[in-house]
């Protein structure tokens, strides 16, 4: 029986969407069995009406929450006049948006895309593109890029084979050629690797799914300086990092370095798919018409929502609001670290926030009880708790989610505690 043809799909169970998704989906996804009908600022709510306290905020996208009327009026307004056009002729939304991102950005243009692995995509192809430029212009400059240990930088084929972890390159073996991985952080590792056959080195300011781990101020420095010697690019990823999520419109900022190429996606459109390559001159003197494009990317749609994002963000100062209360969490988090031995680490810049935990096993256990409390929340890199909440977040949110974990990781000590006591009282009693 078709379970489509007596129902909507928004009136459907969770039992019956799940058993229609495991006969037609393909199984990519372990998802929650949790089914969300709608959302409300910080907030989404469940079939059954149950309200969640949003902290991942759709893994880094919803910076403005849900139901946000900057993101409703954009839509509803471009929707009336305007979705697609394909980038064959002009509308005034990519020109208006890439004149905000350049300002904001310090580089010199832009390029759209879908999204952030396709933006990663072009640009490793525009690095590429940029060496070859400088071969046929005399200069001795290779093909090779370093990417960093830990890191994520997407799905796609190019992004997988420069994510470092095993388990998303293994079963597309092999990969991209001419990928070498360096340390994290180990600056003479990183000039031990780079020469004149490396035409970029890509990193992300602070790495995301690897664990919400910062660059140091002297590597990024010192990949800047190496990349200079050479006519190599610094490429970063601020796909998860981009766009006021640490209190200034792009991590790099932090580190008054400018790269070559940054790369931008997650909150950009507030939920439409769309991703950016922001680039110098010198870069984008490399590429002409016919070399790279998109069908869909930077559609009217996507960039008028865009502008309305970025218009929120600064008119709320919700940059600040992510430096203040992601100031606040953090120091919240390094309390309980206090109480709790199984903190191992509190890290993080604004709203991107970990919490490092002493096994996988409680990462599980953590993550499940805060959904039971209605908190969404998180774990990557096996042990690592992520915080990506909507920059809208409030002291009294963090309040309720530090209230939460609190007793979690207090209730899941007592029972390891529990299970030693009866673990020795069993050993004494065999005595």
């Amino acid at each position: 029986m078709n379970p489509f043809s007596t129902k909507e799909e928004s009136k459907m169970s969770l039992n019956e969407l799940r058993a229609a998704e495991a006969k037609l989906l393909v199984p990519t996804y372990d998802r929650n069995a949790v089914l969300f009908e709608r959302g409300e600022g910080v907030y989404l709510f469940d079939n059954h009406g149950e309200r969640y306290l949003d902290l991942l905020s759709g893994i880094g996208v919803n910076a403005l929450g849900y139901a946000h009327p900057a993101i409703e009026n954009a839509i509803a307004q471009q929707s009336r006049k305007l979705i697609h056009t394909s980038n064959l002729y002009f509308h005034a939304g990519q020109a208006e948006l890439a004149m905000r991102l350049t300002e904001r950005s310090g580089l010199d243009r832009v390029f759209f895309a879908n999204t952030g692995t396709e933006a990663w995509e072009g640009a490793m192809k525009f690095a590429r593109a940029h060496a070859g430029l400088l071969r046929s212009e005399g200069k001795q400059i290779g093909t090779k890029f370093l990417a960093l240990e830990h890191s994520f930088h997407g799905r796609t084929y190019g992004s997988v084979s420069t994510t470092h972890k095993a388990k998303y390159r293994e079963p597309f073996a092999p990969t991209l050629p001419g990928v070498e991985f360096v340390r994290f952080n180990d600056v003479a590792d990183l000039r031990d690797k780079f020469s004149s056959d490396v035409c970029a080195i890509l990193l992300e300011s602070i790495q995301g799914e690897g664990g919400i781990r910062p660059l140091s101020k002297e590597f990024l420095a010192t990949a800047r300086e190496l990349t200079a010697s050479t006519g190599a690019l610094l490429v970063l990823d601020e796909i998860q990092a981009g766009l006021g999520r640490t209190g200034k419109w792009f991590a790099y900022q932090h580190y008054d370095i400018l790269p070559d190429i940054a790369t931008l996606a997650k909150p950009l459109a507030g939920g439409i798919p769309l991703g950016a390559i922001l680039c110098t001159e010198e870069v984008a003197r490399a590429i002409h018409p016919g070399m790279h494009g998109t069908t869909f990317g930077g559609g009217p749609l996507a960039c008028a929502v865009a502008i309305a994002v970025i218009d929120a963000l600064d008119r709320d100062c919700l940059l600040e609001n992510a430096t203040t209360v992601g100031g606040y969490f953090m120091n919240q988090l390094r309390s309980l670290q206090q109480k709790h031995a199984s903190i191992l680490d509190v890290r993080g810049i604004g709203l991107m926030i970990a919490a490092e935990l002493d096994s996988a096993e409680l990462g599980k256990i953590v993550v499940r009880k805060m959904m039971e409390r209605r908190i969404l929340i998180n774990c990557t890199s096996d042990t690592v708790l992520r915080f990506l909440p909507p920059y809208i977040l409030t002291r009294a949110h963090v309040d309720q989610a530090i209230l939460a974990l609190d007793e979690i990781l207090a209730d899941a000590a007592a029972g390891h505690q529990a299970e030693q006591n009866t673990t020795l009282a069993g050993g004494h009693s065999r005595g």
